[in-house]
């Protein structure tokens, strides 16, 4: 990167038009994010064919501002409603959701605003600082690794379960048996998915989420009087403060999350759900207190928050320097650079090429992370008092929201019919104190899992050694995933038994 370069870069940023658009992208994320069942794929695609009359800067700032936008706004309707406005703020749930019960929504949604703008931020500047780095170590990542990524993702079920192991696992498997509906990928081998072509492609996971958690969490408020909030609820610009002061005062959780998120997203088919669940039990793992996770512990906000927006940065790694989508959303971004005549790949990194493109792409994040810490903080206030909105008003708009972004993401009936039976299965999963979080983490990493399975033993000729002999196939970074997965779930045990000998 010459000086030259960066400098125009800044140029090309602080021109009117360009800020305008990078405003509105933003902006037009947070709405979208915050629609459940919508998110930065649906968003970004509605938008693309509105670039075509742009120049290619304003095109691709406008998309990258709308991909920003909505991880940050997918927290909102977490937080607020118990709905992942996009499946990457899951996590968000656990903790965000209790404390709007609790009366602490403001505080909730000041940390979300700080904690996304915070990771944004650096893991931006990480991405323009050492880019060439990051670049080295995406060539590194194979078909084996992002296998193990999955199963490392796995394993933290023996992290997060509280209460009965057994049931944890149990959720996990019954998570994981959904992902076997429809063909398998990518040997296109048909399973039984009741003679319907419906199902040809599988259950959708963001489906699956809604289900589980604002079908589930609307029919429980059912049979409750008043709004979310348990109690009198005390919306003011102190909850602001609190937030920002609990997030500041974390920033070894901000800066692990955020790199979480940033490693996590360049790995190309991983994306911003896994890397939510890894910094969620990472932080978990690391509590002194574990065991208040999930009934509103401000941690486990800011974890999941940076982690959201760490992603954004990783994800553009392998999208601009090979082509490659780490994300549906990138596939997206990949199509608009090609849509204006722009080719992904090394070229976005030479001066004599693109790479005043693609500094001011990444300025414009940085800028767009600002944006997002101003109107997130500004609007706190205003979005807490959802909380105070009566029951009756807010279920079937729930209810509504979900089934219309449900269905608009594949315009499949068989999603309908999902979003209730997994609507039931969640309500059922919490009653009877099975881990939803376990069963979650099965859908999600199920697919990924499997398909890079299928791949590597097809490049290893069957062999399992792919995964654990660096000698054989040079691949270090298979060794060092599987002895963490081993560590993971064995330390625990070989921990107790160590303890237990102390004692003895």
């Amino acid at each position: 990167m010459t000086v030259a370069t960066f400098i125009g870069a800044i140029l090309a940023l602080l021109t009117l038009e360009t800020m305008f658009w990078l405003l509105a992208g933003v902006l037009v994320g947070i709405i979208v994010g915050g629609l459940p069942g919508l998110g930065p794929p649906l968003g970004m695609a509605i938008i693309l064919p509105l670039t075509i009359p742009l120049n290619a800067a304003d095109a691709i700032i406008l998309l990258v501002g709308v991909y920003s936008g909505s991880m940050y706004g997918g927290s909102i309707a977490a937080i607020l409603i118990n709905t992942p406005g996009v499946s990457s703020s899951a996590a968000t749930m656990f903790d965000g959701y209790p404390m709007s019960k609790q009366g602490k929504a403001a505080t909730a949604l000041s940390i979300s605003a700080t904690a996304s703008a915070f990771a944004g931020l650096f893991t931006i500047a990480a991405l323009i600082l050492f880019s060439p780095v990051l670049i080295q170590m995406v060539l590194a990542v194979g078909t084996p690794e992002r296998f193990l990524v999955a199963l490392l993702g796995l394993s933290m079920i023996t992290v997060i379960t509280r209460g009965s192991f057994a049931k944890g696992l149990l959720a996990g498997a019954a998570g994981l048996l959904v992902t076997t509906v429809g063909s398998a990928q990518p040997i296109a081998i048909d399973r039984r998915y009741a003679e319907s072509l419906l199902l040809y492609d599988g259950i959708d996971f963001v489906a699956v989420l809604i289900g589980l958690f604002a079908i589930a969490e609307m029919m429980k408020l059912a049979g409750q009087e008043g709004g979310i909030a348990e109690g009198d609820v005390v919306i003011d610009r102190a909850g602001i403060k609190d937030g920002i002061v609990e997030t500041v005062r974390r920033p070894v959780t901000v800066f692990k999350s955020g790199m979480i998120g940033m490693i996590v997203g360049a790995i190309p088919g991983a994306g911003a759900t896994v890397s939510n669940f890894v910094a969620y039990s990472e932080a978990v793992r690391a509590s002194p207190d574990p065991d208040t996770f999930g009934s509103g512990n401000p941690v486990g906000v800011v974890a999941s928050e940076a982690s959201n927006n760490g992603t954004v940065a990783g994800s553009l790694v392998p999208a601009i320097s090979f082509g490659i989508p780490g994300s549906s959303s990138t596939a997206v971004l990949i199509g608009g650079l090609l849509m204006h005549g722009l080719q992904p790949g090394p070229s976005m990194f030479q001066v004599e090429g693109e790479l005043g493109l693609t500094y001011t792409m990444l300025l414009a994040l940085l800028v767009g992370n600002v944006v997002i810490l101003i109107f997130g903080l500004s609007a706190v206030t205003r979005l807490g008092y959802l909380t105070k909105i009566d029951t009756d008003y807010i279920i079937p708009i729930v209810i509504v929201l979900s089934f219309l972004g449900t269905y608009a993401l594949r315009i499949n009936p068989i999603d309908i019919v999902t979003i209730i039976v997994f609507g039931i299965i969640g309500f059922y999963m919490v009653r009877y104190n099975y881990s939803v979080i376990a069963f979650v983490l099965g859908v999600v990493l199920g697919d990924i899992a499997e398909s890079n399975l299928y791949t590597a033993l097809q490049i290893s000729g069957g062999t399992y050694d792919i995964f654990y002999n660096p000698f054989a196939y040079g691949r270090p970074l298979s060794f060092v995933l599987t002895v963490t997965i081993l560590l993971l779930l064995f330390g625990p045990l070989v921990k107790g038994q160590l303890n237990r000998l102390r004692g003895e």
